[in-house]
């Protein structure tokens, strides 16, 4: 009974016309373009935190100046 599959290449991969590309090549470059992904992922979101926090402390209450705000009784005062 002959085999169900066929008889598989000696050197799998991608086979195109005019080369081919090995499957541990093709591994290797999915494997790393994942870890980029993962290590850049992390990256931004530490950035983004740090960006959040920055504009927290540009904006906190404390750093503003203080303005010299009339007092109510001068202003009943004056009409």
């Amino acid at each position: 009974m002959p085999p169900i599959t066929p008889q598989s290449s000696p050197n799998p991969g991608l086979n195109l016309v005019l080369f081919s590309i090995p499957q541990s090549l093709l591994l290797e470059l999915g494997t790393a373009s994942i870890l980029l992904l993962l290590t850049s992922q992390k990256l931004t979101v530490k950035a983004l935190e740090s960006l959040g926090q920055t504009s927290e402390e540009l904006f906190r209450g404390d750093r503003l100046p203080i303005l010299p705000f009339p007092n109510h009784d001068e202003l009943i005062n004056k009409s």
